[in-house]
């Protein structure tokens, strides 16, 4: 088999667990509507935010974990066993869909409020309820903020072809990735959702932070390592996250938006989120390499006891992001129903990551009650034939 990738060494990196954790917070953080908290969450600060960590973190494990595999087992073996999580995926995506809608439907109900029904894109389930949970097992009937799982699974269904041709030609299928990229952004493709549109996260151009995942994982830290500490790279970096950051702001205040011409101001707002508009790759791309230079694996304050309920929440992303999701439904709910001020945002920002974050060190407690207890050691023979063993 001619290789050409690159796996990255052995032992688990804390800093995947880690941003993937912080990934999950923003994303909680994000689906509160008015919430004074999710000011602290990167899309005010820059073009990307926390799906494109989340995307770009999915890629660079799954490449690592069953790039491995399909090496030491082959293509088939490594193929059914991304196959076999993209069904857990979906599992957990429809359990959640169910939840969430029911949910939805009896706070729509119990509190006589059909407005919430609009809101969260739920409205086809009272007009044409078969037909509508029938393109939701499809994937393309989403409510609102649920449409991050389903990109994920569609890019993880089509990952065990990428990954064969990642391991052999990973700059050529590096390359691959770019030009679907552009021709998607050029001949406007995307998924058809459901009544109408598309998807908001169209999976031709961000599977780009997928595979970018993928290559970096799999070589690409390691050949770019030489433009990753590069004088250049860092004065650009830094000049071009103060340019988004400057606007960034411009879009979130018309008054500072003003100040600056309106074609470049255009240029950048709204922030093409949809079709993953370039400037917001480079910019995750700047930030990327920019931890890759500042905080390396063996960094000592991986471990430090602040970083671990993310790097437990990282440990069991899943769970986490779909906890999340619902419970970022309750938060919306309870500000609306309340008076909104300062102190009930921070309430329900903050109990929402506790729980989170509960659910997070339970599951990873109760994975470790499913392995077997280690054996006692046996107790040594008597001297004496005729003793017996103690009670």
């Amino acid at each position: 088999m001619d290789i050409h990738a690159t796996l990255p060494p052995k032992g688990r990196d804390l800093r995947l667990d880690l941003f993937r954790g912080i990934a999950n917070w923003w994303i909680f953080l994000d689906h509160i509507p008015e919430n004074i908290v999710n000011w602290v969450t990167p899309r005010n600060y820059g073009f990307s935010d926390a799906a494109d960590l989340f995307v770009f973190i999915s890629g660079y494990t799954a490449s690592f974990v069953y790039a491995k595999m399909m090496l030491e087992r082959g293509f088939i073996v490594g193929a059914t066993r991304l196959t076999k999580r993209v069904w857990q995926l979906y599992v957990a995506h429809i359990i959640l869909f169910v939840i969430y809608i029911a949910a939805i439907g009896y706070v729509a109900q119990r509190y006589n409020d059909p407005d919430i029904i609009s809101e969260f894109n739920v409205a086809g389930l009272v007009d044409n309820p078969i037909q509508t949970l029938s393109q939701g097992l499809l994937l393309r009937f989403k409510p609102l903020n649920l449409d991050v799982l389903p990109l994920y699974i569609v890019l993880m269904a089509f990952f065990p072809p990428v990954l064969w041709l990642m391991l052999r030609k990973p700059d050529l299928t590096m390359i691959g990735s770019l030009v679907l990229y552009f021709a998607a952004r050029q001949f406007g493709w995307n998924l058809q959702g459901y009544p109408s549109g598309v998807w908001y996260f169209n999976p031709y151009t961000w599977q780009l932070l997928f595979v970018f995942g993928a290559w970096f994982a799999l070589g690409g830290a390691t050949e770019s390592r030489s433009v990753i500490k590069s004088s250049f790279v860092l004065y650009f970096g830094v000049a071009y996250l103060l340019f988004a950051l400057l606007m960034t702001m411009a879009g979130r205040f018309p008054e500072f938006g003003a100040l600056f011409p309106q074609w470049l101001f255009d240029a950048f707002n709204p922030n093409d989120k949809t079709n993953l508009a370039p400037y917001r790759v480079l910019h995750f791309v700047v930030i990327a390499f920019f931890v890759t230079r500042f905080v390396p694996k063996d960094w000592a304050g991986l471990e430090w006891r602040v970083f671990q309920p993310l790097v437990k929440c990282g440990q069991q992303s899943l769970a986490v992001f779909c906890v999340g999701v619902f419970l970022s439904f309750v938060g919306h709910f309870q500000l609306m129903m309340s008076s909104g001020s300062l102190m009930a945002q921070v309430f329900v920002s903050v109990t929402g990551l506790a729980l989170i974050t509960l659910v997070a060190y339970y599951i990873s407690w109760s994975k470790k009650q499913d392995k077997p207890l280690k054996k006692p050691d046996a107790v040594a023979a008597p001297s004496d034939p005729d003793a017996k063993p103690p009670v």
